[in-house]
Formats: structure tokens, C-alpha cells, sequence
């Protein structure tokens, strides 16, 4: 059924014309029946291009945040100065997912909102084709440099921080709106999301107004962690292959008002844009991205430059939590997160460079749909180049829904005592260390040790 309305669909020569204005200096991604990617790089250049793709069981299309001056000369072992040479600049792609779409709709209208009360004009947004959306600054909007540092070398430090300060100043917004359509029920929230109440809830003794305080964070996804080299987000006027709508540009004026339904190949408008280069006004964003750099984000700043003490000695396997063995039995969806997930921890576990990389490369080959390798490829040499250990994201119970999102959270007896999937491995393996350590003792220690915690009893009870 699918292959029939994307073949349909592709055939038109205005639907071919706007992917391939859409394509120009980008790196493509093809997407075919069965969920594999074609080769990478890849270009758009010919209109009947698409077509042709379309024939072959394409489904969607793919497209790079960053614009380069030779598409075709990209491959994972390029250097990062090489990188920078062949970047000609970026795009800013903001990844807006509230787990309930009205939730999204909301968020998405107040972050253009911010955006524009930055004196943005070039703002523009697009439906991503399932729940969230996708907002978009072109790189023509920022300025040439940012603290004398070309911001086309900026890539992804500056659109990371600028979703950070972003989020920061959404959350608020977001949870007085929802809060007032909710008539201030936290169990209405988490009946639309499927969160916990008590995961929801912030303080638990409310200051304001006697309302309680929504822990936005729970389920406002602004996603950084896909801001990366060569990451490749859905073209406008291309397929959602679950949905099976189109990932079409909406109004920024009319967000509240959208529907799915407007997204279904004979309802899409073709005359909203997405990306208008053209009316960008250079520097129009230069506050924004300053700002950004003068902040820092209180949580995930905190999480990411955090540094972390390594153990000594590797932690095996038998002590890794629950989820993390899920993770690495092999995932049918959130690859891509499980990626980042397991390189920094693993990292965390003192595993070397060489043990990850040979354990990822065995993991893929367990998930029913492997990831390309080119793009474990890049994420392994990204965990190299790190200096420092980044711990994973926290557990549900810390704030946090990301392992629930994955499905891999099965929480053991262990897990209430932890806040951090390294904090239950690091704690196993003293724990596991001091028992060994017990058990090593001679029967004359053990009787010495007993006698000696009977003379302390019977001190403290004088």
C-alpha cells in the first residue's frame, strides 16, 4: 500500500522539483522499502532522479543539517579539519517531540514564538511526518563569526547550545500552557503521555499558588543528541513510512491548528515554505547563538561536562543493569540512541576503544534492522576523539524517561539504590570486590573480625 501512494506521489513534477531545491549542497540519504539506506553519499541533482528512486522502492529522502561545498567527497574517515574544509555552513534543526502530539503542537508554536521574539524573520517548520516537528533557521541567518571563531566550524557545539538555552527558556512556557488546557491536573498529563504521575510531578510540595509544578522535562523532547556529523534528518515532501504522511511544511502562524490529516498526500499545500534561504537576513540571528554561548544549561551542561572518574579495572558484563543488557541483545527500534547509550558507557566501564568498538560491531549485527556502518562507523570515532567519559542519561526514577522511550527499562532490586546505569555497574563492582575480598579471609581472620565487632557491641551497649 505504501509503495503505491510514494510512487504515485513522486511522479509529480512539483513534488520531484521541490526535494531537489531542497537536495542542492546537501548530502542525501535514500530510504527503501524494507528500512535500508542506499549508498552514502550520495547527491540530488535531476529531478527525474527522484523518480527513478521512486521506481526502485525508495520511500523517503533523507538530507543533511550541513551544506558542503562537495557532497560526494564525504566518508567517515575524513579529519575534522577536513570536515571543516569541506563544510560550507549548517543549518539549525530543531527535533520537537512531546510524546502527545497536542503537546507537541503546543511546544513547537511557543519555541517559533521565542524564536521570532528574537527578531528571527527566516523561522520556518515542517510536520515530521509522525508525532513531533521540525523547526529550521537557515545557516544564513547567523552571523560569520561567533567569538572570532568561523561559525561554519561551530558544527554541532553551536546548535547544541542553542537548543540547550532554548529548552531552558521553552519550559516554562510550556508548562504553564499545558498546566491551563489541563486545568491543572497532573493526572490528566500523564493519562496523555503514559508517564507516571510522580515522575511528572517536581516538587512535591508546591510554592506556587498551590499548584503543582510539571516536570516538563519528562516528556519535552528538543533533540541534541541527533545533532551530529553527517546526521540526516527527513526531507519536506517526503514520506513517514510508519505513518505513511508526509513530512509536509506548516504555517508558523497556524502550528495550533494543524492536523494530520493535512499531512496526507492529497491534502498537502505547496506553497508554505521550508528553508528560505533567499529571505534570510545575515546576522538576523547573532543573538540568539551568543546567547546561547553565554548560557549554561543547568542539567544536561552539568551531565556532559561533568567529569567522571573511571574504575581501574574493566567492569565485566555479568555486572552491567538490566538495561544496557537489553540494549546490547540487539534493538528492533532506537538504534541510534542505544548507539550513544552504549559507547558512553561502556567508555564509562573502562572498556578500551578496541572492546567497544569489536562489541558494537557484534551488537548491529544482532538488531533486525542493522544500522548503516557507516554511521557506526562515525559515532565510534566520535567516542575516540572524546577526551572525557560522559555518563549516560539518568533513570526513570531520576527525572528521566529516556530508557522507558527505549523500552529497555526493567528495573532489578539493584536499581532503586541507583540514579545512573555507571552508578549501578561501579556499585556492583565493589560490592562484588569486597565479597570476593571477605571470602579470601582465613577462618582464624573471620573469628578475629567476629570477636572484634562483639567487643564494640558490648561497648556501645556499657
Amino acid at each position: 500500500m505504501l509503495l503505491s501512494k510514494t510512487l504515485k506521489f513522486y511522479k509529480r513534477k512539483d513534488i520531484q522539483k521541490l526535494i531537489v531545491k531542497h537536495a542542492k549542497n546537501k548530502e542525501i540519504g535514500v530510504r527503501y522499502a524494507g528500512g535500508y539506506f542506499g549508498k552514502r553519499p550520495d547527491t540530488l541533482v535531476y529531478e527525474n532522479d527522484v523518480l527513478a528512486l521512486a521506481k526502485k522502492k525508495a520511500t523517503s529522502f533523507h538530507v543533511s543539517e550541513e551544506t558542503w561545498s562537495n557532497p560526494l567527497q564525504l566518508n567517515p574517515d575524513l579529519k575534522q579539519h577536513e570536515l571543516d574544509e569541506l563544510r560550507k555552513g549548517w543549518d539549525l534543526i530543531l527535533d520537537i517531540d512531546c510524546h502527545h502530539f497536542t503537546y507537541s503542537k503546543i511546544a513547537t508554536h511557543l519555541l517559533i514564538k521565542i524564536l521570532t521574539e528574537y527578531g528571527i524573520k527566516s523561522v520556518t517548520c515542517k510536520f515530521s511526518g509522525n508525532k513531533g516537528f521540525h523547526i529550521a533557521i537557515p545557516y544564513e541567518a547567523f552571523p560569520e563569526t561567533v567569538n572570532n571563531e568561523p561559525t561554519k566550524k561551530l558544527f554541532p557545539d553551536a546548535p547544541r547550545r542553542i537548543a540547550y538555552h532554548l529548552r531552558d527558556k521553552l519550559k516554562p512556557l510550556l508548562e504553564k500552557a499545558i498546566m491551563r488546557i489541563e486545568k491543572n491536573s497532573v493526572a490528566n498529563v500523564a493519562k496523555r503521555t503514559g508517564i507516571e504521575t510522580k515522575e511528572l510531578i517536581l516538587e512535591e510540595e508546591p510554592v506556587y499558588g498551590g499548584k503543582p509544578s510539571l516536570n516538563v522535562e519528562a516528556f519535552l523532547e528538543i533533540d541534541t543528541i541527533l545533532i551530529a556529523p553527517r546526521h540526516l534528518y527527513r526531507m519536506p515532501y517526503s514520506f513517514h513510512e510508519k505513518s505513511e504522511l508526509v513530512s509536509v511544511p506548516v504555517d508558523i502562524n497556524k502550528i495550533l491548528k494543524f492536523t494530520k490529516e493535512m499531512a496526507t498526500p492529497e491534502n498537502i499545500d505547496l506553497k508554505i515554505p521550508f528553508l528560505e534561504r533567499e529571505k534570510a537576513v545575515k546576522g538576523e540571528a547573532s543573538q540568539l547563538i551568543i546567547n546561547a554561548f553565554d548560557f549554561y544549561p543547568r542539567e544536561e551542561e552539568k551531565r556532559e561536562r561533568k567529569e567522571y572518574s573511571l574504575p581501574e579495572e574493566a567492569i565485566p558484563e555479568e555486572l552491567f543493569p538490566p538495561c544496557i543488557k537489553i540494549m546490547l541483545q540487539g534493538m528492533k527500534d532506537g538504534k541510534k540512541r542505544a548507539t550513544f547509550t552504549l559507547i558512553n558507557f561502556l567508555k564509562g566501564v573502562s572498556w578500551t576503544a578496541d572492546a567497544i568498538e569489536e562489541t558494537l560491531y557484534e551488537w548491529n549485527k544482532k538488531n533486525p534492522e542493522p544500522l548503516r556502518e557507516v554511521y557506526l562507523k562515525g559515532q565510534l570515532k566520535q567516542g575516540r576523539k572524546a577526551k572525557e567519559a560522559i555518563p549516560p542519561h539518568n533513570c526513570p526514577h531520576a527525572g528521566n524517561t529516556y530508557y522507558k522511550d527505549m523500552q529497555v527499562c526493567q528495573p532489578d532490586n539493584f536499581c532503586k539504590k541507583i540514579k545512573n546505569p555507571l552508578q549501578y555497574a561501579t556499585l556492583k563492582q565493589k560490592l562484588t570486590t569486597k565479597k570476593k575480598g571477605r571470602e579470601r579471609l582465613t577462618e582464624e581472620q573471620k573469628e578475629m573480625r567476629r570477636k572484634y565487632r562483639e567487643k564494640k557491641k558490648k561497648e556501645s551497649e556499657k
